[in-house]
């Protein structure tokens, strides 16, 4: 009787856990890939959802994204995070800075410059509260892509392709997946996790995490609507994937990615991938099976999700007021970046980019925050500009404001100037690459 109830119960489960992955998963497919005509606009249905609540709140979201400010500000003083590393503690206080300046813009009070309107209002208004209400709501339809099998299921199907391209395991694609669908602090997590049980090599966590870590998609929706590509957003989704993994397969292959120690962590059993033998379809559905039997309740998903999207506004929201202004005021009114843009002017002039220095500058703010090339191009004439930094907003990857901290908060054996390299690196590629395909996709579209 003993011996046969696990297997009674495992062929319950079987239906279930297919019912779960077919329904959950198209839901989440369908929030954030199947556009629909509401209102006169057409968006993903996520789009309209976010559009709706901001709407019905009216006022309030100021206050609400206000609040996530303050939350994000005093949290990592609460758990002492702000004492972890010296980039910690600079983070914690620029948070502070972000919080007051937050502060100033709601009451609409403090110094002139702030309170230009393409300055603090337009950061407040088009970045910071979108991104307060986009990132916890979208996190609740993430978790229908992330957590019932859907992202396993596809990463073992990827694995005969990761290590030739990309020079990872057939297992980094479940990470690939999850940084660039669902966030790069996810990604992160998982690469981390895998590097300490020696799963990764240090050359393996450094490429997904300077190669693979992206903005979530719903972040991309940000800057999509804030670049008035939505009615592109299946083309500019795919084009952004398509670059992103492209530059990276180049990046690889030089240094310093290239040059990075291809060993375990010191003290750590390397645990090298098995090469799947059998069918390779069969093994994809074992592994969305396990993803199944080890995933919690919808409701419980659900909220669990949507708290991780809200701890992770927490964290990017203080970051944009403060360095994001920092970055945007020198933007606006200094020429360090339009200096350091003179590093991108031949390739952006070369591409036959329409305006190459704002694109070469655009290109250079990213470095600060990866928002901040959208801002630079928002409502600019040309369609091509606006997708090609759309594009590159999320290719280049490495941004101060939020990944380069997080990336030294692990022990992925990657430094700062490294990174400040291989962004230099993927910006240059991405504008070689991204152009000709951005302008091929308007003559289609």
């Amino acid at each position: 009787m003993d011996s046969t109830a696990p297997q009674t119960a495992q062929t319950a489960e079987a239906p279930r856990g297919r019912w779960r992955f077919f329904l959950y998963s198209a839901i989440g497919l369908v929030m954030f890939f199947v556009p629909i005509t509401a209102a006169g606009t057409t968006t993903i249905p996520l789009d309209h959802l976010v559009t709706a609540l901001e709407e019905a709140l009216g006022a309030a979201a100021r206050y609400v994204a206000l609040a996530i400010i303050l939350a994000g500000t005093i949290r990592p003083f609460v758990t002492g995070q702000w004492r972890a590393s010296p980039v910690r503690t600079v983070f914690a206080f620029l948070n502070i800075v972000g919080l007051t300046a937050g502060t100033m813009l709601v009451l609409g009070v403090g110094p002139a410059f702030l309170l230009a309107p393409d300055l603090g209002p337009f950061l407040y208004n088009a970045l910071v509260i979108p991104v307060g209400l986009l990132v916890p709501v979208g996190a609740i339809f993430l978790a229908l892509l992330v957590g019932f099998g859907l992202m396993e299921y596809l990463g073992v199907l990827m694995q005969p392709v990761m290590r030739p391209l990309w020079r990872t395991p057939g297992r980094s694609a479940i990470d690939a997946v999850a940084s660039f669908v669902g966030s790069y602090s996810l990604g992160l997590l998982i690469t981390d996790r895998v590097y300490a049980s020696g799963r990764y090599t240090g050359r393996e966590a450094a490429i997904i995490a300077t190669g693979f870590s992206t903005v979530s998609a719903t972040f991309m929706v940000v800057v999509a609507r804030t670049l008035e590509l939505m009615h592109l957003w299946l083309w500019y989704f795919f084009l952004t994937l398509v670059v992103t993994y492209l530059v990276t397969a180049i990046v690889v292959r030089i240094p310093p990615t290239s040059r990075i120690a291809d060993a375990c962590l010191p003290g750590v059993e390397p645990r090298p991938e098995q090469r799947i033998t059998s069918s390779r379809t069969a093994a994809a559905w074992r592994a969305a099976g396990e993803a199944l039997a080890e995933a919690d309740s919808l409701p419980r998903s659900l909220w669990s999700s949507f708290l991780d999207g809200l701890r992770m506004a927490m964290q990017i929201l203080p970051s944009i007021m403060s360095v994001g202004l920092i970055g945007l005021t020198l933007a606006l009114h200094t020429p360090v970046f339009d200096w350091l843009g003179y590093l991108f002017l031949p390739v952006t002039w070369a591409v036959q980019l329409p305006d190459p220095h704002l694109a070469a500058s655009a290109a250079a703010v990213g470095v600060a925050e990866m928002f901040l090339p959208a801002t630079m191009v928002a409502g600019h004439e040309s369609e091509l500009l606006r997708l090609v930094i759309g594009v590159l907003s999320v290719s280049a990857i490495i941004f101060f404001s939020a990944l380069v901290p997080s990336v030294l908060a692990t022990r992925i054996p990657v430094t700062i100037w490294q990174m400040v390299i291989i962004w230099i690196e993927r910006v240059i590629l991405t504008l070689l690459i991204a152009t000709p395909l951005a302008a091929l996709i308007l003559g289609i579209a």
